[in-house]
């Protein structure tokens, strides 16, 4: 049995076992993908004696990462977020605001944890699951709403506010960051134009070679190895390129569907697995009770903050209840940050099992209830839209200014 463990080829084949089976599982019972590799990774670490991973596991699971974080990225549509921005921007800011400050400071002043260790745990436990969220979106039939588009939009706020933080706080401001901020400021502005060129003007998308998926690995792997360098998180940057090079993929379809199986065929597997092959079972068992007060802390704190301001955005108390609860779910940016401590060796193995329980909690009990006892209709979610779009010409003609209401399209 030693022999199959050391032999390269049963490795791999072992772990792409296992993402297969989380695969099945997953379209069995209709849940997120990564949450099922997550679970497999716990059962694979603590029952069948997978405790270690190799150089090209790691590797192969650090691309994950990147790919997953860009394809979030890439996911948002500009429209969508331009037409919905004040009240994505207002839930999605809150939503990632109010936890991070409240988990930050129980982290630290009552479990006694470090400075940084406080700071992983308010990062990893303010997040919303885009994967998640936009998973339950199409499922329901709500993607094409109004109110879903502003809940998606929402969601990035949010992620981009954890992804911001994780790169600031724990990056070293030294001439490496003064290179890395001006390359990828210079990279983002270009690179809608460099990519669209591609596919243009080379044909790209008729090419077996594949170039414009190469081209933006490629802008991945150079932004990632200066951000590491850096001292930063090599999520920033790809969240960021994933963003500007939406608008491309909302005109490419193929090239997502290519980006996409690439990821969730190869790279993301290999990332979930491992981070679920970390969480050790006897330390859930020992601080459940630390378990169960985060992830109340953390599903209250998104309610406080969100609920109020859904109900001002002209929302009905069922549909501020589902978009709270939404907001309030979490999987891969809080496991990204969460690995993202114990790599570094800024928190411990126990610590990380706290952070990754509470994410799994998040991803799926607010779900469940938000399905179960909120669903609203899709007509009722397209309706919020033109209660917005009719508030915003009321608004235009009280204060006599010639203002276009904006769209929800």
């Amino acid at each position: 049995m030693q022999n199959i463990f050391e032999n390269i080829w049963f490795v791999a084949a072992i772990w792409m076992g296992l993402a297969l089976i989380a695969s099945i599982v997953s379209i069995r019972l209709r849940v997120s993908v990564a949450l099922i590799e997550i679970l497999i990774g716990i059962i694979a670490g603590n029952f069948l004696g997978i405790h270690q991973t190799t150089d090209w596991i790691n590797f192969l699971a650090m691309l994950g990462s990147g790919v997953i974080t860009f394809l979030a990225g890439a996911e948002i549509d500009p429209v969508s977020l331009k037409a919905n921005l004040r009240p994505s921007l207002v839930i999605g800011i809150i939503s990632f605001l109010l936890p991070f400050i409240l988990v930050w400071a129980f982290a630290q002043l009552v479990l006694g944890w470090s400075l940084q260790q406080a700071q992983i745990a308010g990062i990893a436990l303010s997040t919303t699951s885009v994967a998640v969220v936009y998973a339950v979106m199409i499922e329901t039939g709500h993607s094409t709403t109004a109110m879903g588009k502003m809940i998606l939009a929402a969601c990035f706020i949010t992620d981009f506010g954890t992804v911001l933080a994780l790169g600031v706080l724990f990056a070293s401001f030294n001439w490496w960051m003064l290179l890395f901020v001006g390359v990828m400021c210079i990279t983002l502005w270009y690179m809608p134009k460099w990519t669209n060129f591609i596919i243009v003007r080379m044909g790209a998308s008729h090419q077996i070679s594949e170039p414009e998926v190469k081209f933006i690995l490629l802008i991945l792997f150079f932004l990632g190895g200066l951000s590491t360098t850096a001292k930063s998180e090599a999520v920033l940057p790809a969240y960021l390129v994933g963003l500007v090079v939406a608008g491309v993929f909302m005109r490419d379809k193929t090239l997502v569907h290519r980006m996409r199986s690439i990821a969730f065929a190869i790279f993301t597997p290999f990332y979930f697995i491992k981070a679920g092959l970390y969480v050790s079972l006897p330390a859930v068992w020992s601080a459940i009770g630390v378990i169960a007060f985060l992830f109340l802390l953390k599903l209250a704190s998104k309610y406080v903050g969100v609920f109020p301001f859904a109900r001002v955005f002209s929302m009905r108390s069922k549909e501020s209840h589902y978009t709270s609860l939404l907001m309030g779910t979490g999987l891969t940016f809080g496991t990204i940050s969460a690995l993202f401590g114990l790599n570094n060796h800024i928190i411990n193995q126990k610590q990380y099992t706290i952070l990754v329980t509470v994410v799994i909690l998040s991803a799926v009990l607010p779900t469940i209830f938000a399905q179960k006892y909120f669903k609203p209709k899709p007509s009722t979610m397209e309706a919020w839209g033109r209660l917005r779009k009719k508030n915003g010409m009321k608004k235009t003609a009280t204060t006599g200014k010639k203002k276009a209401p904006v769209s929800n399209a």
